[in-house]
């Protein structure tokens, strides 16, 4: 944690373990998030990394331990949480207005409220004038900032995003980086950014967790030191970047004698 702020996000010997077939995603996971820290997590695939986030979400129950949000437990799904996925989750019926209006009709926000938020997003993420667009017609990367859009007009305290530039092509994933630093910038929020990128890992993040194969435990968490705001340009040109990746990478790779093989697949 970040500057001896208190955490807005407290795991606490987190265990998730799946009934079918006996799927251990993580055990022991302990960590905080300060409030407005951004913290990235990467692991190998099937560590438990997408679990972790639908945890601290609700959409999963621990097995044990305890995930709190401002120093009460998360029990439930919590207004202040909202989650980006990978695969955009839009709805193909629905123009861009109404996906990123979606969240907030279901909670009952009135059309005098949700019209003016809804566009103020849109613009932020840089689709003005794609209101009443359908998917379709939007490439992967509109796509997927309509998704962020709607994360975000439900103006949530805590992001959690699950490799949300996943399914993208290297050159729009970089732009989506570099507008994911500028929005957050512009508008600080807590979030848990999940990803298989290192370099992404240390572009977006404060800290990153480095986790073990599954059974997902923490490795090491590395404090990331490039200052904000931040320039990806920039930032590749740093040759801390190239050292880091490296270390976590040399992390990545070390064998764990106590965490055996698994063929069954479950979590990111």
């Amino acid at each position: 944690m970040t500057g001896g702020a208190s955490p807005m996000i407290t795991v606490r010997d987190c265990r998730k373990q799946f009934a079918r077939g006996d799927v251990l995603a993580f055990e022991n996971l302990s960590f905080d998030v300060a409030r407005h820290e951004a913290v990235t997590i990467v692991g190998p695939s099937g560590c438990g990394k997408t679990t972790l986030l639908k945890c601290i979400d609700a959409l999963v129950p621990l097995t044990s331990g305890s995930i709190r949000l401002a120093g009460r437990e998360i029990t439930e799904p919590d207004p202040r949480i909202a989650m980006v996925f990978q695969h955009f989750g839009l709805f193909p019926w629905k123009t861009v207005q109404d996906n990123v209006a979606y969240g907030l009709r279901m909670q009952g926000v009135s059309r005098a409220e949700w019209r003016p938020r809804v566009h103020r997003y849109i613009g932020l993420v840089g689709l003005e004038g794609f209101e009443q667009a359908y998917p379709y017609q939007l490439s992967g990367g509109m796509q997927q900032r309509v998704g962020l859009a709607r994360a975000l007009a439900m103006e949530p305290e805590v992001l959690l995003m699950d490799e949300p530039f996943g399914a993208v092509d290297a050159q729009t994933r970089e732009i989506l980086q570099q507008e994911l630093l500028r929005i957050w910038e512009e508008a600080p929020r807590t979030m848990v950014f999940v990803t298989h990128d290192i370099e992404e890992a240390l572009l977006v993040g404060d800290r990153v967790i480095v986790m073990t194969p599954r059974p997902g435990r923490v490795s090491r968490i590395v404090d990331v030191p490039f200052r904000r705001p931040r320039n990806i340009n920039e930032l590749y040109a740093d040759p801390r970047l190239g050292r880091l990746r490296n270390e976590i990478w040399d992390l990545l790779r070390e064998p764990d004698e106590q965490v055996p093989a698994a063929s069954s697949t479950d979590g990111a």
